[in-house]
């Protein structure tokens, strides 16, 4: 592989806690690097205290990350790493053409679906901005572990190799190690469904249901990302690797993810108004999860766990209720 040099100059759009974290990274290695923020005193905390306070405290920023209110600074960066929430993403694409060079670079690093159209992010980009060369970050990466260095491996796909070389160059770090992949549809496939089954294992643990349960939502979970990967157009090396397999054993393993803990409170009869009000931060799986329902069905692809939790967000039925149906599932073998 052609061992590229990094960007000289990265904008990172979105500063929650993923976003302030690759933007670390970024400076770190030398990369010019601008952090954009919505919210004024996240910009003024970074500027000032050199901290996100709000999504990412306890992290010291390097000295060369410079964060701003202005979006139309991405046109004096190479490339976009694009990380909002996934039902932004098409306005953030639209507000973002207007600035900055047509044929500018966007790595992908939300993980979900768009819910009304049923679109992954890069072809809500190829929409909106059909001139932007994307590429896709994913895999098993808690923002908190990245920004104190520790060790962590993820799926980088883009379908140019030179330019996923680039990113490549500007990202990887003796902690943070990026394995390229061409796979787009894949990596970001993984990364929307993994979002859902943590919500199901959470919701497993929540109500006690014991950890032989949550492996067996894990597994039965990963055969109904195989089954639906398959139809989508997906490699099965990329759905057994990091941005697949990889980030569902995370997700659904940990309450540090937000999917995983809402998961949790509602298998312990939290209400999901009540869940959503009190954090500050977004479980994609949420929205994904109609999205994905949709998806499966026009496929012609069998997905009862994913279904199930998407019927429980919308309060169709009750935890027991959907437990109770799955366990009376017909016995079959495994590969169907």
């Amino acid at each position: 592989m052609d061992q590229s040099v990094p960007f000289d100059s990265i904008m990172v759009v979105g500063a929650g806690a993923w976003g302030t974290a690759l933007a670390n990274l970024v400076a770190r290695n030398g990369v010019e690097t601008r952090l954009w923020a919505r919210e004024a005193d996240v910009v003024c905390a970074i500027e000032q205290e050199r901290q996100n306070s709000i999504f990412l405290p306890g992290v010291a920023l390097d000295a060369r990350l410079k964060a701003t209110a202005d979006l139309s600074a991405v046109a004096e960066a190479d490339a976009v790493l694009l990380v909002v929430p996934a039902q932004f993403n098409r306005a953030i694409f639209g507000e973002l053409r207007h600035f900055a060079e047509e044929t500018t670079p966007v790595a992908l690093c939300a993980k979900g679906i768009e819910t009304e159209s049923g679109l992954l992010m890069t072809e809500v980009l190829a929409e909106v901005w059909p001139e932007a060369r994307p590429a896709v970050l994913s895999g098993p990466s808690f923002a908190i572990d990245v920004a104190r260095g520790l060790p962590t491996a993820v799926t980088l796909a883009c379908g140019d190799a030179a330019l996923g070389a680039h990113w490549a160059a500007s990202l990887g770090a003796p902690h943070f190690r990026p394995y390229l992949s061409h796979d787009l549809i894949g990596a970001e496939l993984g990364g929307a469904v993994k979002n859902v089954l943590a919500i199901a294992a959470g919701v497993a643990d929540g109500r006690g249901l014991g950890e032989s349960a949550r492996a067996a939502v894990i597994a039965r979970g990963f055969a109904e990302f195989q089954r639906l990967g398959v139809a989508l157009g997906a490699e099965a090396q990329t759905m057994a690797g990091l941005s697949g397999l990889g980030d569902l054993i995370l997700t659904a393993s940990s309450e540090k993810s937000r999917n995983m803990s809402l998961g949790v409170a509602l298998g312990r009869g939290a209400a999901l108004r009540a869940i959503m009000q009190d954090r500050n931060s977004v479980a994609e799986g949420v929205a994904t999860a109609p999205a994905i329902v949709a998806l499966a069905e026009k496929a012609g692809v069998e997905t009862p766990i994913i279904n199930a939790v998407a019927a429980l967000l919308a309060g169709e039925k009750t935890v027991d209720e959907l437990i109770k149906e799955l366990l009376a599932r017909p016995l079959t073998t495994e590969t169907v």
